[in-house]
């Protein structure tokens, strides 16, 4: 009896790790900002890609690293207010719960970072939330881990960013088809 519980359990327990993860819902790109600044018409360099787990707690990268020097400010990608700052495993992490993103609203997530501010302020898109610590070991160089989740499901973050953010590039003029109308 004991070893049919056990079994069926372990059976269980196998199925649920090897299924893989239903696909989130589409996720709006409601950022504004890169979290750290690059130079004027590009965007930070990436370090490493999103890769999501296929399974619970399968391997993946569920953020985006993106490079950038110890002692870079940075910033709330969206309007929002912060749901956590403080530190996790010796480094430090801001949580920003984004506004009008749904139920349960999305949550980026900004690590290694010393907080500037504490959890339930307020935050415009832009607005410092921390400053870039030390690497930890997590990239080969300085990077800032950036993540999104929706209640337990992680997300790709760039998906917040609009396209004019993810491809800068110069402007181009189109054709007119006519004159002006007045």
């Amino acid at each position: 009896m004991r070893l049919e519980l056990l079994l069926t359990t372990l059976t269980a327990l196998l199925a649920t790790a090897l299924n893989p993860l239903p696909s989130p819902p589409p996720v709006s790109p409601v950022a504004t900002t890169w979290p750290v600044a690059a130079p004027a018409g590009t965007r930070p360099a990436l370090v490493r890609a999103w890769d999501p787990p296929s399974t619970e707690y399968g391997a993946g990268h569920r953020g985006v690293d993106l490079a950038a020097p110890p002692g870079t400010p940075v910033r709330a990608v969206a309007p929002g207010r912060v749901s956590f700052a403080g530190r996790v495993a010796g480094r430090g992490v801001v949580s920003v719960e984004l506004d009008g993103t749904g139920a349960p609203s999305l949550r980026t997530t900004y690590e290694p970072v010393r907080a500037t501010l504490k959890k339930g302020a307020e935050v415009t898109a832009g607005e410092q939330v921390g400053t870039l610590e030390r690497p930890t070991g997590h990239c080969p160089e300085a990077c800032l881990h950036w993540g999104l989740r929706r209640a337990d499901a992680y997300l790709d973050p760039l998906a917040l960013l609009p396209p004019r953010l993810l491809h800068p590039g110069p402007s181009r003029l189109l054709p007119l088809t006519g004159p002006p109308t007045s």
